[in-house]
Protein backbone atom coordinates (compact mmCIF):
# COMPACT_ATOMS: atom_id res chain seq x y z
CA UNK A 1 0.00 0.00 0.00
CA UNK A 2 2.73 2.47 1.00
CA UNK A 3 4.72 1.52 -2.08
CA UNK A 4 1.78 2.34 -4.36
CA UNK A 5 1.30 5.69 -2.68
CA UNK A 6 4.99 6.56 -3.11
CA UNK A 7 4.91 5.52 -6.77
CA UNK A 8 1.84 7.70 -7.35
CA UNK A 9 3.50 10.70 -5.71
CA UNK A 10 6.68 10.21 -7.75
CA UNK A 11 4.68 10.04 -10.96
CA UNK A 12 2.82 13.21 -10.05
CA UNK A 13 6.03 15.14 -9.32
CA UNK A 14 7.87 13.75 -12.37
CA UNK A 15 5.17 15.19 -14.62
CA UNK A 16 5.66 18.68 -13.18
CA UNK A 17 9.44 19.10 -12.95
CA UNK A 18 10.29 22.53 -14.45
CA UNK A 19 12.60 22.54 -17.45
CA UNK A 20 15.05 24.77 -15.54
CA UNK A 21 15.37 22.20 -12.76
CA UNK A 22 15.84 19.34 -15.20
CA UNK A 23 18.54 21.26 -17.08
CA UNK A 24 20.45 22.35 -13.95
CA UNK A 25 20.51 18.86 -12.46
CA UNK A 26 21.57 17.29 -15.76
CA UNK A 27 24.31 19.89 -16.19
CA UNK A 28 25.63 19.42 -12.67
CA UNK A 29 25.59 15.71 -11.91
CA UNK A 30 24.80 13.71 -15.07
CA UNK A 31 28.45 12.89 -15.73
CA UNK A 32 28.87 11.47 -12.22
CA UNK A 33 26.01 8.97 -12.69
CA UNK A 34 25.84 5.62 -14.43
CA UNK A 35 23.44 4.66 -17.22
CA UNK A 36 20.65 4.10 -14.67
CA UNK A 37 21.09 7.57 -13.20
CA UNK A 38 22.86 6.61 -9.96
CA UNK A 39 26.27 7.68 -8.69
CA UNK A 40 28.77 5.69 -6.63
CA UNK A 41 27.59 7.73 -3.63
CA UNK A 42 24.04 6.51 -4.16
CA UNK A 43 22.43 9.75 -5.26
CA UNK A 44 19.87 9.61 -8.04
CA UNK A 45 19.18 11.99 -10.90
CA UNK A 46 15.46 11.38 -10.62
CA UNK A 47 15.24 11.82 -6.87
CA UNK A 48 17.33 15.00 -6.91
CA UNK A 49 15.11 16.45 -9.64
CA UNK A 50 12.03 15.71 -7.54
CA UNK A 51 13.50 17.25 -4.41
CA UNK A 52 14.80 20.35 -6.18
CA UNK A 53 11.50 20.86 -7.99
CA UNK A 54 9.72 21.01 -4.62
CA UNK A 55 12.33 23.01 -2.72
CA UNK A 56 12.83 25.51 -5.58
CA UNK A 57 9.11 26.23 -5.53
CA UNK A 58 9.30 26.71 -1.76
CA UNK A 59 12.40 28.91 -2.13
CA UNK A 60 10.73 31.26 -4.59
CA UNK A 61 7.07 31.26 -3.58
CA UNK A 62 6.82 30.24 0.06
CA UNK A 63 10.05 31.37 1.76
CA UNK A 64 10.92 33.96 -0.90
CA UNK A 65 14.60 33.36 -0.23
CA UNK A 66 17.08 36.09 -1.08
CA UNK A 67 20.80 35.46 -1.53
CA UNK A 68 23.85 37.64 -1.00
CA UNK A 69 27.49 36.86 -1.79
CA UNK A 70 26.91 33.84 -4.01
CA UNK A 71 29.82 34.96 -6.20
CA UNK A 72 32.12 34.14 -3.26
CA UNK A 73 31.84 30.41 -3.99
CA UNK A 74 35.23 29.35 -5.41
CA UNK A 75 35.87 26.93 -8.22
CA UNK A 76 36.74 23.37 -7.31
CA UNK A 77 36.32 21.99 -3.81
CA UNK A 78 34.75 24.08 -1.10
CA UNK A 79 33.14 23.72 2.31
CA UNK A 80 30.03 25.68 3.29
CA UNK A 81 29.94 26.27 7.05
CA UNK A 82 27.11 28.08 8.82
CA UNK A 83 24.51 28.28 11.55
CA UNK A 84 21.95 25.52 11.99
CA UNK A 85 18.23 25.99 12.57
CA UNK A 86 14.78 25.04 11.34
CA UNK A 87 14.14 21.95 13.53
CA UNK A 88 13.81 19.70 10.47
CA UNK A 89 16.85 20.75 8.39
CA UNK A 90 14.87 23.07 6.13
CA UNK A 91 17.92 25.35 6.12
CA UNK A 92 20.13 22.73 4.47
CA UNK A 93 17.46 21.98 1.87
CA UNK A 94 17.07 25.65 0.94
CA UNK A 95 20.81 26.35 0.79
CA UNK A 96 21.43 23.29 -1.39
CA UNK A 97 18.69 24.50 -3.73
CA UNK A 98 20.21 27.99 -3.91
CA UNK A 99 23.58 26.50 -4.83
CA UNK A 100 22.10 24.43 -7.65
CA UNK A 101 19.57 26.88 -9.06
CA UNK A 102 21.13 30.31 -8.39
CA UNK A 103 24.89 29.78 -8.63
CA UNK A 104 26.61 30.30 -11.98
CA UNK A 105 27.72 27.70 -12.82
CA UNK A 106 25.30 25.57 -10.76
CA UNK A 107 26.95 23.69 -7.90
CA UNK A 108 25.79 20.48 -6.28
CA UNK A 109 26.46 20.33 -2.54
CA UNK A 110 26.62 17.25 -0.34
CA UNK A 111 25.14 17.89 3.10
CA UNK A 112 26.97 16.18 5.97
CA UNK A 113 24.26 14.78 8.26
CA UNK A 114 24.26 13.24 11.73
CA UNK A 115 24.45 9.50 12.36
CA UNK A 116 20.89 9.49 13.69
CA UNK A 117 19.43 10.13 10.23
CA UNK A 118 21.10 7.04 8.79
CA UNK A 119 18.85 4.97 11.08
CA UNK A 120 15.64 6.99 10.76
CA UNK A 121 12.76 5.05 9.17
CA UNK A 122 12.23 5.86 5.47
CA UNK A 123 14.62 8.81 5.56
CA UNK A 124 17.62 6.51 5.91
CA UNK A 125 16.82 5.16 2.43
CA UNK A 126 16.01 8.56 0.97
CA UNK A 127 19.06 10.38 2.36
CA UNK A 128 21.70 8.96 -0.03
CA UNK A 129 19.34 9.35 -3.01
CA UNK A 130 19.45 13.12 -2.41
CA UNK A 131 23.24 13.29 -2.11
CA UNK A 132 23.30 13.59 1.68
CA UNK A 133 26.15 11.78 3.38
CA UNK A 134 26.78 10.69 6.95
CA UNK A 135 29.27 13.19 8.32
CA UNK A 136 32.13 10.75 8.87
CA UNK A 137 35.71 11.93 8.40
CA UNK A 138 36.34 9.48 5.55
CA UNK A 139 33.26 10.56 3.61
CA UNK A 140 34.02 14.25 3.85
CA UNK A 141 37.68 13.87 2.89
CA UNK A 142 36.84 11.67 -0.11
CA UNK A 143 34.24 14.13 -1.40
CA UNK A 144 36.62 17.07 -1.09
CA UNK A 145 39.44 15.16 -2.76
CA UNK A 146 37.03 14.66 -5.67
CA UNK A 147 36.72 18.47 -5.86
CA UNK A 148 33.13 18.48 -4.65
CA UNK A 149 31.27 20.87 -2.38
CA UNK A 150 30.15 19.89 1.11
CA UNK A 151 27.90 21.65 3.61
CA UNK A 152 28.67 21.38 7.31
CA UNK A 153 26.83 22.58 10.40
CA UNK A 154 29.54 22.40 13.11
CA UNK A 155 27.08 23.11 15.92
CA UNK A 156 25.81 19.57 15.43
CA UNK A 157 22.34 18.05 15.28
CA UNK A 158 21.31 19.51 18.66
CA UNK A 159 21.54 23.03 17.25
CA UNK A 160 18.87 22.16 14.71
CA UNK A 161 16.48 21.90 17.65
CA UNK A 162 17.12 25.31 19.20
CA UNK A 163 14.20 26.61 21.21
CA UNK A 164 12.75 30.02 20.41
CA UNK A 165 14.53 31.70 23.31
CA UNK A 166 17.94 30.65 21.92
CA UNK A 167 17.27 31.75 18.35
CA UNK A 168 20.39 32.87 16.46
CA UNK A 169 22.58 31.87 19.35
CA UNK A 170 25.63 29.96 18.12
CA UNK A 171 26.33 26.74 20.02
CA UNK A 172 29.83 25.40 20.53
CA UNK A 173 31.48 24.41 17.23
CA UNK A 174 33.10 21.03 16.73
CA UNK A 175 36.69 21.01 15.46
CA UNK A 176 36.40 18.25 12.88
CA UNK A 177 35.46 20.45 9.93
CA UNK A 178 38.54 22.61 10.42
CA UNK A 179 40.91 19.67 10.65
CA UNK A 180 39.49 18.29 7.41
CA UNK A 181 39.71 21.69 5.70
CA UNK A 182 43.37 21.96 6.73
CA UNK A 183 44.24 18.43 5.64
CA UNK A 184 42.59 18.81 2.24
CA UNK A 185 43.49 22.48 1.71
CA UNK A 186 39.83 23.30 1.20
CA UNK A 187 38.51 26.90 1.28
CA UNK A 188 35.73 27.46 3.81
CA UNK A 189 32.84 29.69 2.80
CA UNK A 190 31.01 30.91 5.92
CA UNK A 191 27.31 31.69 5.68
CA UNK A 192 24.54 33.09 7.82
CA UNK A 193 21.03 31.74 7.36
CA UNK A 194 18.16 34.01 8.43
CA UNK A 195 14.60 32.79 8.88
CA UNK A 196 15.18 29.25 10.05
CA UNK A 197 14.69 30.11 13.72
CA UNK A 198 11.16 31.37 13.06
CA UNK A 199 9.81 28.97 10.45
CA UNK A 200 9.20 26.20 13.01
CA UNK A 201 9.05 27.78 16.46
CA UNK A 202 9.83 25.35 19.27
CA UNK A 203 9.29 26.06 22.97
CA UNK A 204 10.74 22.80 24.27
CA UNK A 205 13.02 20.03 23.07
CA UNK A 206 11.01 17.44 25.06
CA UNK A 207 14.21 15.50 25.67
CA UNK A 208 12.73 12.79 27.95
CA UNK A 209 10.31 11.77 25.19
CA UNK A 210 13.00 12.20 22.54
CA UNK A 211 15.28 9.83 24.42
CA UNK A 212 12.57 7.16 24.48
CA UNK A 213 12.09 7.64 20.73
CA UNK A 214 15.83 7.45 20.13
CA UNK A 215 15.99 11.01 18.82
CA UNK A 216 18.20 13.96 19.85
CA UNK A 217 15.12 16.14 20.41
CA UNK A 218 11.39 16.41 19.74
CA UNK A 219 10.33 20.01 19.09
CA UNK A 220 7.21 21.27 20.82
CA UNK A 221 5.85 23.50 18.08
CA UNK A 222 2.36 24.95 17.50
CA UNK A 223 2.72 24.19 13.76
CA UNK A 224 4.19 20.70 14.15
CA UNK A 225 6.58 19.93 11.30
CA UNK A 226 4.91 22.44 8.96
CA UNK A 227 7.06 25.57 8.52
CA UNK A 228 5.53 29.02 8.54
CA UNK A 229 6.01 31.17 5.37
CA UNK A 230 8.88 33.13 6.87
CA UNK A 231 10.99 35.18 4.47
CA UNK A 232 14.47 33.66 4.41
CA UNK A 233 17.86 35.00 3.39
CA UNK A 234 21.34 33.55 2.98
CA UNK A 235 24.53 35.58 3.33
CA UNK A 236 27.71 33.99 1.98
CA UNK A 237 30.98 35.44 3.23
CA UNK A 238 34.41 35.55 1.61
CA UNK A 239 36.28 32.24 1.29
CA UNK A 240 38.65 31.49 4.17
CA UNK A 241 41.68 29.33 3.31
CA UNK A 242 43.79 28.14 6.23
CA UNK A 243 47.24 26.60 5.79
CA UNK A 244 48.12 25.63 9.35
CA UNK A 245 49.03 22.33 11.00
CA UNK A 246 45.83 20.24 11.33
CA UNK A 247 47.34 18.43 14.33
CA UNK A 248 47.98 21.57 16.39
CA UNK A 249 44.82 21.77 18.52
CA UNK A 250 45.45 25.34 19.65
CA UNK A 251 45.74 26.54 16.06
CA UNK A 252 42.69 24.54 15.01
CA UNK A 253 40.59 26.01 17.83
CA UNK A 254 41.73 29.53 16.97
CA UNK A 255 40.77 29.01 13.32
CA UNK A 256 37.38 27.62 14.31
CA UNK A 257 36.73 30.73 16.39
CA UNK A 258 37.62 32.91 13.39
CA UNK A 259 35.08 31.08 11.24
CA UNK A 260 32.48 31.26 14.01
CA UNK A 261 33.08 35.00 14.38
CA UNK A 262 32.57 35.54 10.66
CA UNK A 263 29.32 33.56 10.75
CA UNK A 264 28.20 35.67 13.71
CA UNK A 265 28.90 38.82 11.68
CA UNK A 266 26.89 37.47 8.72
CA UNK A 267 23.96 36.59 10.97
CA UNK A 268 24.02 40.03 12.58
CA UNK A 269 24.16 41.64 9.15
CA UNK A 270 21.13 39.65 8.03
CA UNK A 271 19.13 40.39 11.16
CA UNK A 272 19.93 44.09 10.90
CA UNK A 273 18.80 44.18 7.27
CA UNK A 274 15.58 42.28 7.90
CA UNK A 275 12.48 44.45 8.15
CA UNK A 276 10.04 41.71 9.12
CA UNK A 277 10.09 37.94 9.55
CA UNK A 278 7.38 37.77 6.87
Amino acid sequence: MIGRVIDAVKKKIDGRIPAEVDAKVEQTIRETCNEWGYSEWGYSLDWIKRQIAISWFLNRRYFRTTVSGLSNIPEGRFMLVGNHSGQFAYDGMLIGTVMLMNADPPRFVHAMVGDFFSYAPFYADLMPRLGQVTGAYENCVKLLNEDRGVMVFPEGENAGGKVFFDRYKLYKFGLGFMKIALETRTPIVPFGFIGGEEMVVSFSRMEPLAKIAGMPYLPLSPTGIIPMPVKCSVYFGNPMLFKDDPFDDDVVENNVERVKSEIRNLIDKGLKSRKSIF
